[in-house]
């Protein structure tokens, strides 16, 4: 049985324990890893690994030895309880000795969890699950997760009261962080709000979200767009002893500036504008830049990537100026240019 849409996180969340079989597979390992996780807990309850009532097979293992997935289906345990065997990173090599333990399955055995990369239409795994009456086959597609999904995260977490401000901003917040450390995003905020029973806000996402390496060129980068020359000579010696690159600087300063641009030339308002941005923004960062796109407007904003465009070619150019003190004067060009022109 092939499941489709939003289903597929539905039913892995709380997969059915009297189906024998439940193929997961895509291409991206991580979401392929974290849907697998999370239907063999639901399967298995608590203690699993410790009780022995969770088997790991590996595809490479089990095509060698066919036989070793009936015995283990239909072995029984030493404590109670569901039991799942795990057949990770198969291939289609293994199809044959899955389709013996499904025919020979019933009540009371071991459900059977396989997890494999993509598979193309044509893929004897994907024969063998998708028509079947019992077996579920649940393709993981490379979509970020939806609101019901967060929501249910949440839940896990402890917090069931999200505001739609704060959700909106952990939608904004899945999309631009990979699976894993957006769900280590969620289960941080769990930590964070554990016994507080105020509603969680944006500013708390922003502060509890993964910080990157370029936070302090971010900074610099938004003294310049706001007009503040006199932070720059601070921020751009911090960033020098960090070891970043002009060029790196300038390139941000340029994706910042054609971002501001484009939410500025937006036919339906700044802030729709950045919500088309790719990777989006969110929560007081996305605040900050309206503000920035508002006061700068669309002809300034022009000439402030032109000057960037001009000061990239310097940098990449045989040009003996100091690289560090070309970009330092860019940025101070930029934060004295005048501002408001549509």
């Amino acid at each position: 049985m092939l499941l489709k849409g939003a289903e597929i996180a539905r039913y892995l969340a709380r997969p059915d324990p009297t189906r024998p079989a439940l193929l997961i597979h895509g291409q991206d390992a991580m979401r392929v890893a974290l849907k697998r996780a999370e239907a063999v807990a639901a399967l298995t309850g608590p203690d699993a690994e410790a009780e022995m009532r969770l088997t790991r097979l590996a595809g490479s293992d089990l095509r060698k030895d066919g036989a070793t997935l009936m015995d283990e289906i239909k072995a029984v345990g030493f404590f109670p309880g569901p039991r799942v065997v795990l057949v990770e990173e198969a291939t289609d090599a293994v199809a044959p000795a899955v389709a013996a333990a499904l025919e020979a399955w019933a009540h009371g055995d071991a459900v059977i969890v396989v997890t494999a990369g993509a598979l193309t239409k044509s893929s004897a795994l994907r024969k063998l699950f998708e028509p079947h009456k019992t077996a579920i086959c649940a393709p993981i597609y490379d979509d970020p997760p939806g609101e019901e999904e967060i929501a249910r995260w949440l839940a896990e977490a402890g917090l069931r009261a999200v505001p739609p401000a704060a959700m909106r901003d952990l939608t904004t917040l899945a999309r631009a962080l990979d699976p894993g450390d957006f769900r280590q995003t969620v289960e941080k905020i769990g930590l964070y709000k554990f016994g507080d029973d105020t509603p969680l806000t944006p500013d708390e996402i922003a502060a509890l979200a993964p910080t990157t390496v370029e936070a302090d060129v971010d900074e610099l980068i938004d003294a310049a767009a706001e007009g503040r020359s006199d932070a720059l000579g601070p921020l751009m010696r911090r960033i020098e002893t960090q070891g970043i690159a002009p060029v790196t600087i300038c390139i941000a300063a340029l994706r910042h500036v054609r971002a501001l641009h484009l939410a500025a030339s937006d036919p339906g308002g700044v802030q729709a504008g950045l919500g088309r941005l790719r990777p989006p923004v969110f929560g007081p960062r996305r605040d900050r830049m309206g503000r920035q796109a508002q006061g700068w407007g669309g002809r300034a904003l022009e000439d402030a990537i032109h000057l960037l465009i001009e000061t990239d070619l310097t940098l990449r150019s045989s040009s003996r100026a100091p690289a560090m003190a070309v970009m330092e004067r860019a940025l101070i060009r930029l934060a004295m240019m005048p501002r408001g022109r549509r």
